[in-house]
């Protein structure tokens, strides 16, 4: 859990770009809540002053001299564990496919890169720069070790597996925030390519970074990721990602609805949006599954799904990079099974076939 804020945050910002560096300086000056701690031009550099300068958050570019912003964030997760922003030009697939995999070494967020003073968004971009960047300095992080290296993650908390068979499952829910990338990746990773169920998903994720994001975890899964349609008709074994700033839903024809209605709880697309219109419906034959993020996104929504007859499915603690949107789903009484992240494909595979 998220403690309370220490400020200033000491930021350090790692950027090849000296005219980007000085406008994120400039940009992280203005905010009262932030203060500059330290400005490199290249990762070799990042990592010989982190020791020394001690940040709380660290704004992180992709495209540096030398070593990349991703073997930057691998170096600092296993060697110095420091929350970690990457800012990345959101145009470039090449830097998108980075950034997706610099979430998956352990960076929390992703944020497009400001284009400058004069530019119609720069006010909203330098806000949302300098709220991500004091959001997640507040985040608890640790040693990234090796994957030959992590021991089986437990619940933190016992669970009694239920077998009394749920009704037959013919669509998933699923929705994540921060941390929730390499999660996902996790969780359908494990899955395989003749899952017999289509999978609806909502990822708290900038607009621009959607279409990316959906790219690169089409890539990383034996499951076929795409943006998803409104109208469209969910097939099995495809995963349809929410487009970004839009809700996705299931309407009662079974069809992808997309709506452009007001944010729920500060979220478009919002988690409790799609869990409602499975509860509505699907009902008992749906599974919803929420994990990783900040707030309290999906828990009211999993809850109206778990009362529909749905299985739901929380993300154990013990697994979590942020036990918010899940620790408020088992308050309300939304999860009916609280699961690490390794267990929750097997357990999502056993109970399709249990059902068949």
């Amino acid at each position: 859990m998220i403690g309370t804020a220490k400020l200033p945050v000491r930021v350090m910002i790692v950027e090849d770009s000296a005219v980007v560096r000085q406008l994120l300086a400039h940009i992280i000056s203005r905010d009262p809540r932030l203060e500059l701690a330290a400005a490199v031009g290249t990762a070799e550099d990042a990592l010989r002053e982190i020791g020394r300068v001690q940040p709380d958050v660290i704004s992180m570019d992709i495209r540096l001299p030398g070593m990349d912003g991703l073997e930057a964030t691998r170096r600092i997760m296993s060697e110095r564990p420091t929350p970690i922003v990457v800012i990345a030009a959101s145009v470039e697939d090449a830097a998108l496919r980075i950034s997706m995999n610099a979430l998956r070494a352990g960076a929390l967020s992703v944020v497009e890169k400001p284009v400058g003073l004069s530019s119609a968004g720069y006010e909203a971009e330098a806000q949302s720069i300098c709220t991500q960047l004091f959001i997640m300095s507040q985040v608890p992080v640790i040693r990234r070790r090796l994957p030959e290296e992590r021991a089986p993650a437990r619940p933190s908390q016992s669970y009694r597996e239920d077998f009394l068979t749920p009704a037959r499952p013919t669509v998933v829910g699923m929705a994540a925030s921060t941390g929730g990338p390499p999660a996902l990746a996790r969780v359908l990773g494990g899955l395989p390519k003749t899952f017999p169920l289509p999978i609806v998903l909502v990822q708290h994720m900038g607009a621009a970074f959607m279409p990316g994001f959906a790219s690169w975890l089409d890539g990383v899964t034996p499951l076929t990721v795409s943006i998803a349609r409104h109208g469209a008709t969910p097939e099995a074994g495809g995963v349809y990602v929410a487009p970004g700033d839009r809700h996705l839903m299931v309407g009662r024809d079974g069809l992808l609805q997309i709506g452009d209605t007001p944010p729920i709880g500060g979220q478009r697309p919002s988690a409790n949006a799609l869990f409602q219109s499975l509860a509505e419906s699907v009902g008992a034959n749906a599974v919803g599954i929420l994990m990783t993020g900040m707030g309290e996104d999906g828990a009211r929504g999993l809850l109206e799904l778990r009362k529909a007859g749905g299985f739901t499915i929380t993300e154990d603690e013990s697994t979590a990079v942020v036990y918010g949107m899940p620790a408020a789903a088992v308050r309300l009484g939304g999860s009916r099974l609280s699961l690490p992240l390794d267990m929750i494909g097997p357990r999502l595979q056993r109970l399709v076939e249990r059902t068949a």
